[in-house]
């Protein structure tokens, strides 16, 4: 592991300036400048950064899971061995337990941290940094069992932060920002019904029916495509008073044909 060489490398617990970035891709750097990772510790430092004050044992056998204890817990202790020789080493090790240093900043945590803050009902600015919070999945391209699993529980909680944001805008009477916010939504889960509902309530509230109902069939002829699926009746029914004329429109001029039989010839 080695920093640029630009970058100053004296020895000493990382500065304030060091960051670690999962969401996207790994990246470790040193006041802006990229440090060089091997990719054995690579995910090493991610585990420590994703699993704050875990154990030996437990970091040891989600590394090396097809591994016995005894052999698992040796190539940590080599891997952890390795890091602490490096002065640009983002972690500390305290009794069994190995965590990330308190100075190093972790892109999750901002997500996180964001996400609490707009479940809290924080001010507007948060919920205009919401939108690019955590806009990448966690360390694409990696197939761990735990990479798996804290990817989708992160996607999971950018998705309801992004609706709550909606939400709240919408709420507000905000409708720009309450659209930009569902639509940020969708463009990360296009199936997910939730933005797609909260798209044609917002065009609802704006008194915008064609765009209500524009929004409504395209994600209906989406979801029939790929899934054969149809919207839930809770979608259905937000367009229920606006399609309704349409509809006893249609049934009356349905009525009002002659039947084949009582046509003139």
């Amino acid at each position: 592991m080695a920093a640029d060489p630009t970058v100053p490398t004296a020895g000493g617990p990382p500065e304030e300036g060091v960051s670690l970035h999962l969401l996207g891709g790994f990246r470790l750097l040193r006041d802006s400048a990229p440090i060089v990772v091997p990719r054995g510790l690579q995910r090493v430092i991610a585990l420590i950064g994703l699993r704050p004050g875990a154990t030996r044992s437990q970091l040891a056998g989600l590394l090396w899971p097809d591994a016995s204890e005894e052999r698992a817990l040796s190539s940590l202790r080599t891997a952890l061995w390795r890091l602490r020789q490096d002065p640009c080493c983002p972690m500390t090790v305290a009794g069994d337990t190995v965590r990330l240093d308190p100075t190093v900043r972790l892109d999750v945590d901002d997500l996180v941290g964001t996400a609490a803050r707009v479940r809290d009902g924080d001010d507007a600015s948060t919920a205009a940094g919401a939108l690019a919070a955590g806009r990448h999945d966690l360390l694409p391209g990696w197939y761990d069992d735990w990479v798996l699993l804290d990817r989708e529980r992160l996607r999971q909680l950018r998705l309801h932060m992004l609706e709550q944001v909606a939400g709240q805008h919408l709420a507000a009477g905000r409708h720009g920002e309450a659209l930009e916010a569902a639509l940020e939504a969708m463009a990360a889960e296009p199936l997910r019904e939730t933005p797609h509902r909260l798209v044609v309530r917002i065009h609802l509230a704006e008194g915008n029916a064609f765009e209500a109902v524009h929004a409504f069939y395209v994600y209906r002829d989406l979801l029939r495509r790929e899934l054969r699926l149809e919207p839930s009746p809770a979608m259905s029914a937000l367009l229920d008073d606006t399609l309704a004329p349409i509809r006893q429109a249609s049934r009356e001029a349905v009525a009002g044909r002659p039947s084949p039989a009582g046509r003139r010839t």
